[in-house]
């Protein structure tokens, strides 16, 4: 028996958060490969959208912390493409930051980005989810910190691991219709973070990673193809790693450092 294209999704519709750049325009570019309709945020205009041949994303400005905007980008799919199939939630990120001295202004915002707006997100695209025969996916994108936090990051994994419940809790509400699920994403190498990770843009982090090299984001935008696609049809609430293995331990990285000198 032949299996049709697991990847193909002609005739659905996409909306990606953050899709004008990095990790998601990234996402965004896989679904049009894949033949869907796209339609990406930001709080600007980008100087280049997602294309695919002459296909190319929409986008729409929105600020998706406020619950009426994120309302407002889902309407918009709606009404440009007549349904909503998958919304990734991957607008996120976080400054490294003193928890002691961090102020309560940075705290909110950080979780009004990270929790809040893939709350409010989610919560309009499962309104139109609902009505559909098919339903619809769902897919938030989360980080390794909300299992293993790092120093400077204390708001942004609190945030993160409310994600990571939030999926859970939202994929017992919404199930069979719609399909919520996370995926971890760890160290990913970008032109943007390339910095972040030293001289040699992360060659030498790449040495603590079981796969022995840091994630690219078409990683994650594979991974993003298998949740809402048919083969993880009966797939909700899980947590799927893309993060290469994590990280050795701390202690194993000693012992083998001081075995060689």
């Amino acid at each position: 028996m032949k299996m049709s294209n697991p990847v193909d999704f002609t005739g659905r519709v996409v909306i990606v958060t953050g899709g004008t750049k990095g990790i998601g325009l990234t996402i965004a570019q896989g679904f049009l490969d894949a033949g869907a309709d796209v339609l990406v945020c930001g709080r600007n205009e980008p100087g280049r959208l997602p294309v695919s041949g002459r296909r190319t994303a929409v986008f729409q400005a929105a600020d998706i912390r406020d619950p009426a905007a994120a309302a407002g980008l889902v309407d918009a799919a709606v009404d440009r493409f007549g349904r909503l199939d998958v919304l990734v939630n991957n607008a996120g990120g976080s400054p490294d930051s003193d928890a002691a001295t961090v102020s309560p202004r940075f705290v909110e915002k950080i979780v009004a980005l990270n929790l809040l707006a893939p709350f409010y997100m989610a919560q309009a695209a499962n309104r139109v989810m609902q009505g559909q025969e098919k339903g619809g996916s769902i897919v938030n994108i989360g980080s390794v910190s909300a299992h293993n936090p790092q120093p400077g990051t204390a708001a942004y994994t609190a945030a993160k691991a409310g994600l990571l419940a939030l999926t859970r809790a939202l994929a017992l509400e919404w199930a069979p219709k719609v399909r919520v699920n996370h995926i971890t994403t760890g160290l990913i190498r970008t032109e943007s973070a390339a910095g972040v990770y030293g001289e040699d843009g992360g060659a030498a982090v790449a040495g603590i990673i079981p796969m022995g090299r840091m994630a690219v984001p078409a990683d994650v935008a594979d991974a993003c193809l298998y949740l809402a696609g048919p083969l993880a049809s009966y797939v909700t609430g899980a947590d799927l790693s893309v993060h290469g293995g994590g990280e050795f331990p701390g202690r194993y990285l000693t012992v083998k450092s001081s075995t060689r000198g």
